[in-house]
């Protein structure tokens, strides 16, 4: 097996119904040919999907190693994607868009709750009026009853992933020990690459202050890819924030 990155690695074993299901949700919320920018777009799956269904997309990733598989899967799909390397709580060198989205909980990936507030202001700040924020984040419940001690084993001829998570030591937050064994045939023996993932979230009391305080006016949260009402038993919540 060919490999690059622990990037490649990771994005290959994402589950494509997740896509689906976020795609199926933008659907149900934008108007066909809408301009949007997705935050924290990865490899560009989802940036690529939605490109293919009509949409005008912008991407923006941290990562470098994930916008090279962002602009190989847009080449791939013959689709023209706009990505840009930076940070999402600062879009200053952005233009302006009528819808952002950012899924995948990516928002739990900021470390403290001033640079979740910073990234919903520029987010406000870079939304045309009357414009949407479609986001997606993990709950409470999630870090503190599901994830802790959980464990998911994964092998084939070629390759063995193990991940295990644990309890950070901020309230409501995890930490994701990733790593691969990946099977070499010139040194006949498997390479090792490990990577940690640190979440947090927050009450969703909470979330609902701070996109308030940003600017947001009408916020609507659901759960289960927006099937259902939000609980405190919920996994995965999603916002629908409009300006």
């Amino acid at each position: 097996m060919i490999y690059t990155t622990f990037a490649q690695l990771y994005d290959e074993l994402m589950d494509p119904d997740m896509y689906a299901n976020w795609l199926d949700l933008v659907k149900t919320q934008l108007p066909a040919n809408a301009n949007l920018l997705d935050l924290a777009c990865g490899s560009g799956r989802l940036a690529v999907s939605l490109a293919q269904n009509g949409y005008q997309v912008a991407g923006l990733d941290l990562s470098e190693e994930m916008l090279a598989l962002a602009d190989y899967h847009a080449r791939q799909a013959g689709v023209e994607l706009e990505l840009y390397q930076g940070d999402m709580t600062d879009l200053s060198q952005l233009e302006n868009y009528e819808y952002v989205t950012c899924f995948a909980d990516s928002l739990c990936y900021l470390p403290t709750q001033a640079n979740l507030q910073a990234c919903f202001q520029a987010v406000y700040q870079h939304l045309e009026p009357g414009g949407k924020f479609l986001f997606d984040v993990i709950t409470p419940y999630k870090t503190d009853v599901v994830y802790p001690d959980y464990m998911y084993n994964y092998s084939d001829e070629e390759q063995a992933f193990l991940w295990n998570s644990y309890s950070g030591q901020d309230e409501h937050s995890v930490i994701h020990d990733l790593t691969f064994f990946i099977y070499d045939d010139k040194k006949a023996a498997y390479e090792r690459l490990s990577e940690l993932h640190y979440e947090r979230t927050y009450p969703l009391v909470t979330y609902k202050t701070m996109l308030a305080q940003a600017g947001f006016k009408q916020v609507e949260v659901s759960a289960d890819f927006a099937r259902k009402e939000a609980t405190k038993t919920d996994e995965r919540w999603f916002f629908i924030c409009q300006k």
